[in-house]
């Protein structure tokens, strides 16, 4: 069977955690003679990439792995976090929320999740949904990865 996919370790500094972080995730195989690959998972930490975003990685002997080198192109979709602040509030509403204007999350744990935003999707109705949870105190979130085209739908409004 013809592979498919590979995983692929990242390693950036985090702000979120302040230490330097390594993250495995998951890339579709585009060229593997070049070592172009395309990310098939949402970022928890936040390195400067997004889902679908292509890259370059390469083995890497003393990791003994694949590890990312650079991006190549970016696919115009971008990686938030999501921090629940108020002890006891389900996560899952605000990961509801965000799935009715097409926003996929996944949770590290109860107060911890990471969304794409695809390219398709209006940010600043995103951030508006945000903004009111954090006015609220019931959630802090970050951008690690905006794209180009969410932060001119910033712009229009």
């Amino acid at each position: 069977m013809t592979e498919t996919h590979k995983k692929i370790l990242f390693k950036y500094y985090s702000t979120y955690l302040e230490e330097i972080v390594s993250e495995t995730m998951w890339a579709e195989i585009i060229d593997s003679e070049k070592g172009y690959y395309k990310l098939d998972n949402i970022p928890f930490f936040g390195p400067l990439i997004a889902t679908d975003d292509i890259f370059r990685a390469e083995y890497d002997e003393d990791e003994k792995c694949f590890i990312h080198k650079e991006t190549i192109e970016n696919s115009g979709n971008s990686i938030i976090q999501i921090l629940i602040l108020q002890e006891g509030f389900d996560k899952e509403i605000i990961r509801e929320k965000l799935k009715t204007i097409n926003c996929v999350s996944e949770a590290l744990n109860d107060t911890f999740l990471a969304a794409e935003i695809v390219k398709s999707v209006d940010y600043s109705i995103v951030k508006s949904l945000l903004d009111e949870y954090e006015s609220l105190s019931v959630i802090e979130y970050a951008e690690p990865c905006i794209s180009e085209k969410h932060r001119a739908d910033l712009m229009k409004n």
